[in-house]
């Protein structure tokens, strides 16, 4: 696309009161934006558009635009039309879709199959390894893992992939220009040199909170299907695990013990038909069946052969089998909740110094963490 068409894309977008529903229906009614800018004050309001709209037709941002164009001419930013032949498939299928991508790094990776990973942003030491396990797992299978750059989960998952070298997709409810939550800022620069930053919105815009559940419908729209790990009833992962489903995705949760409030988002999602997965190999097996042969034929999944996908979720009960028996005792003790040291020795009937060994050599093989005010979770 040229310049000059790619201005009034933006342009367009950026006008008030037109969303991505309207931006389509003007773009069936005019049949391109150009050709929207082109048109009358009259066929302006025959089209149903409001008075701030019509003045914004008539006088554009072209000081905002000319920054965008700038940016896409600098090195690895892209802005992706409807039209664009990178434009993701999936996304452009949904209702709405954005008319405009902003994006920052390798664009190809974007035709690679992806799985979402969301949670909470708080979640459990527990939590956050297991996302980064499965993120792992997952990306060495082959797939993107995409995620939301958020902290908690989706930062775990993000860094799970890049430790395999894996790629991963940062989509973000921002500018590309700035990084919500900043303590994120190396992440998303590493993101930024081996996989890729998404938004729809324009540069400069902030963090407003309207702006994740539209993050979130990306999220969701892009990927094969969403794991969700970690999650009370209210997060907004389920919203991104809901919309996966309404847009005919898969959905995987990870569940956990009643007594957890973190799980209950999870065993909701299960309850309305969500698949438990206890490992990794649950969501890449479901996932590739759903592959069409031809979808997967340039990318790493085509050289993948199933024998071939990495163990998943079974380190923690291979190092257990190798400890004494007092220890498995010790360790199925702990259940899945934090637990003290005092607790512990009252339901072990072991001494305070054997139970704080013993946690000191389960710590060190992985097996346990210890979280603040002295209490101590199974990993």
């Amino acid at each position: 696309m040229s310049i000059e068409n790619l201005k009034y894309w933006l342009a367009l977008s950026r006008a008030p009161q037109i969303g991505a529903v309207t931006f389509g229906q003007l773009l069936k009614r005019f049949g391109s934006p150009e050709m929207v800018f082109l048109a009358t004050q009259r066929d302006w309001l025959n089209a149903g558009l409001k008075n701030k709209t019509v003045d914004y037709l008539q006088h554009p941002d072209w000081d905002a635009i000319e920054a965008d164009l700038n940016w896409s001419q600098q090195t690895n930013n892209h802005l992706l039309t409807l039209d664009h032949p990178q434009y993701p498939a999936y996304l452009r299928e949904v209702h709405g879709a954005p008319p405009i991508l902003y994006a920052h790094g390798q664009l190809d990776i974007l035709q690679i199959p992806q799985v979402a990973i969301v949670g909470t942003r708080h979640p459990s030491q527990q939590g956050y390894e297991i996302a980064k396990e499965f993120a792992s797992h997952i990306a060495q299978a082959g797939f993107v893992i995409t995620s939301g750059l958020a902290k908690g989960i989706d930062e775990a998952a993000h860094w799970g992939a890049v430790a395999v070298n894996g790629k991963t997709i940062a989509v973000t409810g921002t500018g590309l220009d700035r990084v919500y939550p900043a303590q994120n800022y190396q992440l998303a620069h590493t993101i930024a040199q081996t996989g890729l930053l998404l938004s729809e919105f324009p540069l400069k815009t902030p963090p407003h909170s309207e702006n994740f559940p539209r993050r979130n419908r990306i999220i969701s729209s892009i990927t094969l299907g969403t794991l969700v790990i970690e999650a009370n009833v209210r997060s907004g992962s389920l919203i991104t695990a809901r919309l996966a489903a309404e847009q005919g995705r898969e959905v995987f949760a990870i569940p956990g013990s009643i007594q957890n409030k973190l799980a209950r988002g999870c065993h909701a999602l299960i309850k309305e038909g969500a698949k438990l997965v206890e490992s990794a190999n649950d969501v890449i097996e479901e996932l590739l069946i759903h592959i069409p042969v031809d979808g997967i034929n340039s990318t790493p999944l085509a050289n993948k052969a199933f024998h071939e996908i990495p163990a998943t979720a079974t380190t923690s009960s291979n190092k257990l089998d190798e400890l004494d028996p007092q220890y498995k005792t010790l360790y199925d003790c702990m259940g899945f909740n934090p637990i003290s040291i005092d607790d512990l020795v009252d339901v072990s009937q072991l001494s305070v110094e054997e139970v704080s060994s013993m946690l000191l050599i389960l710590e060190l093989q992985g097996l346990v963490s210890s979280q603040a005010g002295g209490l101590y979770v199974r990993n």
